[in-house]
């Protein structure tokens, strides 16, 4: 890949800041810079960075609407009404279904969930769900992870005597459903502090509201907190602010003591020997739980979650990671076909966005085939197939550029949309889908900046191996976990050469295994860059070349930092 390297400009007044805070804090100057860079100029911001604290999480009740929620909530428990957890089919909704009732569940039993059919009801509150609830006798439904744009279906629950209380995170409309409760704190009113919470965040802020109003104790939702960690990472929302405390313990509890669901996920992915971490979930626990709603149906994925029993959930997690295997073929297909589409597009060079329809593609994949789109062309992607009458599907953006202000700017041509920044999803007749194309890369080409359309990498530091101390690998390992607003810190090293013993590796050799010096140090360091191979002539001939790389633990020699190489660049 020809990455074009930006370098994060610092000012003298902000170099000055870094240096005094990296001094207070007895840390490299360059992590100092790195906090800087995060927006924490204090050594108690960094304190509190460096070691999230549950205390520190907000007051629940600062939620608009959340005095309001817990009060329907005690309400349908006193009246021992029947109450119904309904979430949409990914793994934000899933998880915030499973974390919202099982919490629920150890107080009160007159209880279900519900996940709707991605095929035959598609996203969000359908009326088969409705009649589903108004059939088995449902007076209140608490719904998680959609619902903010669901007026027709929430006013036709209203009708059959059905409450709601809405706990999302997407974007409302102007008109917000006649729920009962709205907890979103992206509502034009919100008096909440934070507003990137995920669809399983809001979920466990109402469990957190209702157990202060309860007298319940704090400590029985921190096992919960595991689920919180997964929908995080997996739905892509900063990991700063409340989130990142969120995270952090979640990510303790999920490698200190998971529940019986997400511990048989683990055994499947053989992780059980390693320290889970947020691309662990990314790359492979959130796929499997996201597999049994694009295959089959999202409710396995509850039933998975929330099994008491660990031989029944490692049988559940075996057949999802079918799914997940079933779902691979599926998008190693469609992918293969999109770029071939893409490659036959004339003037692609001058398109700033992509739009396929494909009548014949998997619902349940195009999501992930807009991101290979994304990832390879660097254009915001949207990718959709036929349901029924109507084109249906997703878009994906590339970074810094608002996906849902673009396909919100065709929204005379949506039957509905819904989503955030960086994924969305979308549905239009079929007859609407080449003006949408063409409004759609209208609105693009005026609003993203050509930085946005090219392979970049953004350069945190430049260092050279000396700094690369035990200390220093110590003091970056604290910035974890890592994720939007704290990506993983990227730094450059300019000048290095091959110790002489780099090779290639990897089932078809498309990997190097690199064994580097630089020119101001005789530190010899490991380095793995995967798919690069192609430069291993080069490094071979002993000039020297720059690299750009993060740094990590080696996870087969325990205690050992190695390089994981981005790119090289050969000075010629």
């Amino acid at each position: 890949m020809n990455y074009k390297w930006n370098y994060q400009p610092i000012t003298p007044l902000e170099a000055e800041k870094s240096e005094a805070l990296a001094r207070e804090l007895g840390i490299n100057p360059i992590l100092g810079k790195l906090l800087i860079q995060r927006g924490i100029n204090t050594p108690s911001a960094a304190k509190k960075f460096f070691r999230p604290q549950l205390p520190d999480l907000h007051d629940p009740f600062l939620m608009k609407d959340m005095d309001l929620a817990v009060e329907r909530l005690n309400m349908a428990m006193g009246k021992k009404e029947r109450i119904l957890i309904y979430g949409d089919y990914d793994v934000d909704g899933t998880t915030a279904v499973a974390l919202v009732y099982k919490f629920i569940q150890q107080f009160y039993s007159n209880l279900d969930y519900y996940i709707p059919d991605r095929y035959s009801e598609g996203y969000g509150i359908s009326k088969q769900g409705v009649d589903y609830a108004a059939e088995n006798g449902v007076g209140l439904i608490i719904v998680l992870d959609c619902g903010i744009k669901a007026v027709e279906e929430i006013t036709y629950a209203k009708e059959k005597g059905i409450d709601f209380i809405i706990c999302d995170h997407h974007v409302p409309d102007e008109v917000l459903p006649p729920a009962v409760a709205i907890l979103n704190a992206k509502r034009e009113d919100n008096t909440y502090p934070y507003t990137h919470l995920s669809g399983c965040g809001v979920g466990f802020k109402f469990m957190q509201a209702f157990a202060i109003n309860n007298g319940i104790e704090f400590h029985l939702l921190i096992p919960l907190l595991d689920l919180v960690a997964v929908s995080i990472a997996s739905d892509i929302v900063p990991i700063m602010g409340e989130n990142r405390i969120l995270a952090y313990h979640g990510l303790k509890q999920l490698n200190s003591n998971p529940s019986v669901g997400l511990k048989a996920i683990i055994d499947v992915c053989n992780l059980s020997e390693k320290e889970i971490t947020v691309s662990d979930i990314v790359f492979k626990i959130g796929p499997r739980i996201n597999a049994s709603g694009r295959i089959q149906n999202g409710k396995e994925a509850v039933d998975l979650l929330t099994e008491k029993d660990f031989s029944i959930a490692l049988e559940k997690a075996r057949q999802i990671n079918l799914y997940n295997e079933t779902r691979k073929d599926l998008d190693k297909n469609m992918t293969e076909e999109a770029n071939q589409i893409v490659s036959n597009l004339e003037g692609l060079e001058n398109r700033r966005s992509i739009v396929l329809f494909n009548e014949e593609w998997h619902k349940g994949v195009v999501g992930i085939v807009a991101s290979r789109l994304t990832e390879v062309y660097y254009r915001p992607a949207v990718v959709l197939t036929q349901t029924d009458d109507m084109a249906t599907g997703s878009a994906r953006s590339v970074s810094g550029f608002d996906v849902y202000k673009a396909i919100e700017h065709c929204r005379d041509l949506l039957d509905s949309f819904g989503g955030h920044t960086y994924a969305a999803g979308l549905t239009m007749k079929v007859t609407n889908v080449e003006r949408f194309a063409q409004r759609f890369e209208e609105f693009v080409t005026q609003n993203i900046l050509p930085e946005q359309t090219n392979a970049s990498m953004q350069i945190d530091a430049e260092i050279n191996f000396k700094q690369i101390t035990p200390k220093f690998f110590s003091d970056l390992k604290r910035f974890n976990p890592y994720g939007p607003e704290n990506l993983k810190p990227i730094f450059c090293t300019h000048h290095v050469y091959d110790y002489g013993t780099s090779k290639v590796v990897g089932r078809d050799q498309e990997h190097i295994k690199l064994e580097l010096v630089d020119n101001k140090s005789n530190n010899v360091m490991n380095g793995i860059a995967f798919g690069q191979s192609s430069h291993v002539r080069y490094i071979k001939t002993k000039r020297s070349f720059d690299i750009c790389y993060s740094i990590e633990e080696n996870t087969h020699k325990r205690g050992e930092v190695q390089l994981l190489i981005e790119d090289i660049k050969p000075i010629e």
